[in-house]
């Protein structure tokens, strides 16, 4: 009987995912596997099935194509994570009929493609008995089990191209622009972006700020005759003594949505210095689109690897990029263990600080 492995993408979707299911594919049509797809992430296992086989004349184009042809979803029945990350037991019944099913389509793995809520999913799975290796996918690159995801460095370079149009509007006109991107517990990508994109202030997660300490950076900047600011700030930064700013959009057993925090930056910001003060948010243009170089070759590494652990019957593992630079397994549980934030003593944050950039936390 031919090997059959299952592929689900799911989560937030992000650039680099279709070039992760061409290299599972293409690696495995090469020793006669044949690859299904899971549409619509797991809840595609949920009779009726929504499964199709991915054939290597489908792979054709993949590589640069952002989004997902499978679909993805960060809700539904399969959702592990609500409020502010806190875990939730998906429901025994759903996984007996999402095993049934596998089971139906005469799979021997699955390969779940996605960031903390989908691995913490494919890790419920596993120990129900589903054969499942991972894939670590997120924008915000905050897996903790390995060096990078895949999706992260296309976000920073949409993030610093925004940067770069955003500093001309802001010198033609004085202004203080306000630039808020991704990031719900970990400032990667704003840390990134603010650096590579001459950055004057940036907000992390990691690191409580206040306005005293933004109005003093900006105040500096005027008596150097430099009338412009570029502020950029993730969306899960926080102000000394509060919490997250939240939409009120949030759906039932999902996360809590953030948005707003930019907004209630520039809006104190214009109030304290009576500079004009805009903001933009760039939102979902930071998932879209093709992926970078860098992203193409990792997800490409990522699906050869995954494909090989599921050969070696390394299943309730994730493939991840270690320090050396190569790629190896870990476990699951390790990659959903813990966080991967900035280090608000390490490397990054102190060469920021050298430049003079701001964190907004400093003593005003």
């Amino acid at each position: 009987m031919t090997q059959k492995i299952g592929i689900v993408t799911g989560g937030g979707d992000c650039p680099g995912l279709n070039a992760v299911i061409r290299a599972i594919v293409k690696a495995g049509a090469i020793y006669g596997w044949e690859c299904m797809g899971i549409h619509g992430g797991f809840d595609g296992l949920l009779t009726p099935v929504q499964a199709i086989p991915l054939e290597l004349k489908d792979m054709d184009g993949l590589l640069i194509r952002g989004g997902t042809i499978l679909g993805s979803a960060n809700s539904g029945q399969f959702s592990a994570k609500t409020g502010h990350g806190e875990p939730r037991q998906v429901p025994q019944k759903i996984l007996n009929q999402a095993k049934a099913n596998f089971d139906g389509l005469n799979l021997c793995a699955m390969v779940a493609i996605g960031g903390d809520g989908t691995l913490t999913i494919a890790q419920q799975m596993f120990e129900m008995g589903f054969p499942v290796v991972g894939v670590p996918k997120t924008i915000d690159n905050d897996l903790d089990a390995t060096q990078m995801t895949f999706g992260f460095d296309t976000a920073v370079a949409c993030a610093v191209d925004a940067l770069d149009r955003l500093h001309s509007t802001a010198q033609s006109h004085n202004r203080v622009m306000v630039l808020e991107v991704m990031g719900r517990y970990a400032g990667w990508i704003a840390s990134y972006a603010g650096l590579a994109g001459g950055a004057d202030v940036i907000l992390i997660p990691e690191v409580k700020f206040n306005y005293d300490s933004i109005q003093k950076k900006i105040q500096a900047r005027e008596a150097e005759g430099k009338h412009f600011t570029i502020v950029i700030v993730a969306e899960g930064a926080t102000l000394e003594g509060q919490g997250f700013v939240t939409s009120n959009k949030t759906g039932k057993d999902r996360e809590a949505r953030l948005g707003g925090i930019g907004h209630m930056v520039a809006q104190e910001i214009e109030e304290r210095t009576k500079k004009e003060t805009r903001c933009v948010v760039l939102g979902h243009l930071q998932r879209g689109g093709q992926p970078t170089q860098w992203d193409r070759q990792l997800c490409t590494r990522f699906g050869v690897h995954a494909f090989q652990m599921i050969a070696k019957a390394q299943f309730g593992m994730m493939v991840a990029l270690k320090e050396n630079g190569m790629m190896g397994p870990v476990t699951l549980k390790d990659a959903i263990n813990k966080i991967r934030r900035v280090d608000p003593a390490g490397e990054l944050v102190m060469t920021a600080r050298a430049l003079g950039i701001s964190f907004g936390d400093e003593p005003a």
